[in-house]
């Protein structure tokens, strides 16, 4: 593991620093850490966003419909990576950094998508009484209405996210330089056959 890392206590989930006796890390050093955080959550959510709007774009295409431009995906994505990283600094899964990963990673993206979904609804609800309109006529037709569409959407937030939060998890216990490690470099480097 790297020098001044920190990793989680399996049995509390706390924070335990590697080596004691490292200072804290700089303000640059944390910003940039922020900065590269931010981007893969940004670069994660735009690829996912933007596939769907490809998909929704081949659809209403097929059926004669208009189509909706790509800056959905990519507004979308921008706020909720911030979204992401001020549920990650709140620690709102710190309930399930003591379950094996698999079930946190599970966890983690069924939150998230509960959280995703919330925020929209307060953001679309926001807007709409900021123009004037009535809290029921702000309110999202969130998978085109009802609660079969919420739902649908609800779980199609949740497989899309499980990945993201499996290698981030990974990432934490075996660290960052191994995980790079195992995805990036060859067999043979790793010796094995």
């Amino acid at each position: 593991m790297q020098k001044g890392s920190t990793t989680r206590d399996a049995a509390t989930g706390a924070r335990t620093a590697t080596d004691a006796a490292e200072p804290r890390r700089s303000t640059r050093d944390r910003l940039v850490h922020e900065v590269v955080r931010f981007g893969l959550m940004f670069v994660y959510l735009w690829v996912a966003f933007g596939l769907f709007v490809l998909h929704e774009r081949i659809i209403r295409g097929q059926m004669g419909l208009g189509f909706q431009a790509q800056g959905f995906a990519l507004i979308n994505a921008l706020v909720l990576a911030k979204v992401m990283l001020v549920a990650e600094d709140l620690r709102l899964d710190r309930g399930l950094r003591g379950q094996p990963l698999a079930y946190a990673a599970a966890g983690e993206a069924a939150l998230l998508a509960i959280v995703f979904i919330v925020f929209h609804v307060l953001e679309r609800l926001a807007v709409g009484l900021w123009h004037g309109s009535t809290p029921a006529d702000s309110v999202p037709a969130i998978g085109g209405g009802g609660f079969a569409g919420l739902i649908s959407v609800a779980a199609i937030m949740f497989v899309m996210l499980i990945p993201y939060f499996a290698f981030r998890d990974l990432g934490r216990a075996l660290g960052q330089e191994e995980l790079r490690k195992l995805l990036f470099s060859s067999r043979n480097a790793r010796g094995e056959p």
